[in-house]
Order: structure tokens, then C-alpha cells, then sequence
């Protein structure tokens, strides 16, 4: 019997069970487990993203790195730009494509250990015009993406651990690690020293609605700063 997929966010996630939605473990997403049930319907599936997003480059960023998102772009990842059942769709068609694993040490979902698969942003920044553009969506478990968000591990205690997983994965002595972190560090307070502008047309052209995010004086992130140049030293 085909299933009938729902677009069910996490954060609705008991609320939906409750009213009889079903979890397809392989899959990775809600169902109702039979037709016309009306309780669930505010979640029916809307039609399913393309594998391969309007300009999306799935070579841009290859491999793991150090990728420090400026302070002045903090609170502008697409996430927060679409609605939870939007996300919910990216998430599926990013993970459903990765094959369900990391698409850069290719680990899978690991409950037991706290593992799970996450979409993570690869953006391009053209300096001279200030645009910040979303360029691919890749699918990274949580050790990869902690180690990628080099700055907030550093902030929330997992330095070490990051740094453990960039010298395990890259293959790097951790020298090596230190001065790329360095270099990405540099690269991070050069973007950081004026807003972006932000373009999700990636998105947008497929249908998605993305809602403007608040102007970079009004982000939290932005008085944020201080604690992240603070945290600096520990890294």
C-alpha cells in the first residue's frame, strides 16, 4: 500500500503521533497509515522537492572544513527564513538524497550515540557587492556539522571534540588543523566587518516562501560579537 507521506515538523511531532501519524524509520518521515484521516490532514505532504535545486552547485564545499558564518549574517540560515512544514521538506529531500547518511565522513544516524543528520547551508559571498547566496544544501551528521561550525563549538564548550573530528576525517596532524582554523578565523572577522545581503533564490525559484530575516543591527547575533571574539582565545 502507498503510504501517505505528511510534512509533520519536529516540533509537532507528539501532537501528530497523538492524532495517529506513523514514523517510516527508513524513510525518515511521517504517514498516515490509512486515508482520510481527518486529524492529520493540516500535515498532508505538499508536492516533493526536486533532488537537484534551481542553480545548486553539490560540488561547492566538497569535503569537511572550517566554515565560520560572519556574525552579520548570525540568524539568516534558511531555516529561519521558511515555515517548520517548508523545512520539514527540505530536510527529507536532502537526507532521502545523501542516502541517508553524512555526505562527508558518511556516517549515518546513530541514536544511541546522539548522531543524527542535519542540513547545513554551503553559501558563496560575492565581497564587492556584499550578497551572501545560498549555494548548496548538504547533508552532515551532528560530529561533522559541530566540527564545520567551528566557532559556535567553541562557544558551547565542544572545541576539542571539533577538533578531534576535523584531525580524524581530513587526515590532518593537528598543526594542520590549527592553521586552518586560523586561516578560517581571518576569513570570519574580514566578512564580519559589514552585513550581506542574503539571497535565497535558490529557494524562491522552486516555490518555497522565504520570509525576509531581521536587518543585521537587529540580530541577536550581532551583540553577540564580543562573547565570540572572548571565546577566541580557547581555540
Amino acid at each position: 500500500m502507498e503510504r501517505i507521506w505528511l510534512d509533520v515538523p519536529f516540533e509537532e511531532k507528539d501532537e501528530a503521533k497523538a492524532a495517529g501519524a506513523r514514523w517510516d524509520v527508513a524513510a525518515k518521515c511521517w504517514y498516515a497509515p490509512r486515508a482520510g484521516m481527518a486529524g492529520l490532514e493540516r500535515w498532508t505532504a505538499a508536492e516533493p522537492l526536486p533532488d537537484l535545486l534551481p542553480g545548486e552547485d553539490r560540488a561547492l564545499g566538497a569535503g569537511l572544513f572550517v566554515d565560520m558564518v560572519p556574525s552579520t549574517c548570525w540568524f539568516t540560515n534558511v531555516r529561519s527564513c521558511v515555515t517548520p512544514r517548508d523545512w520539514e521538506r527540505i530536510r527529507r529531500m536532502v537526507t532521502a538524497r545523501a542516502g541517508q547518511r553524512c555526505e562527508t565522513c558518511g556516517a549515518p544516524e546513530d541514536r544511541s550515540r546522539r548522531r543524527w543528520l542535519e542540513v547545513h547551508e554551503r553559501w558563496t559571498y560575492d565581497e564587492p557587492n556584499q550578497v551572501q547566496r545560498l549555494g548548496r544544501l548538504i547533508c552532515l551528521c551532528t560530529d561533522c556539522h559541530t566540527a564545520t561550525h567551528y566557532g559556535l563549538a567553541g562557544l558551547r564548550g565542544r572545541a576539542g571534540a571539533a577538533r578531534s573530528h576535523l584531525q580524524k576525517v581530513m587526515g590532518l596532524s593537528a598543526s594542520d588543523v590549527s592553521i586552518l582554523i586560523e586561516v578560517a578565523t581571518e576569513t570570519y572577522y574580514r566578512r564580519s566587518s559589514h552585513p550581506w545581503e542574503l539571497d535565497l533564490s535558490m529557494l524562491t525559484d522552486t516555490g518555497v516562501t522565504v520570509t525576509p530575516p531581521p536587518s543585521a543591527e537587529e540580530r541577536p547575533g550581532v551583540a553577540r560579537e564580543g562573547l565570540y571574539r572572548a571565546s577566541r582565545k580557547r581555540w
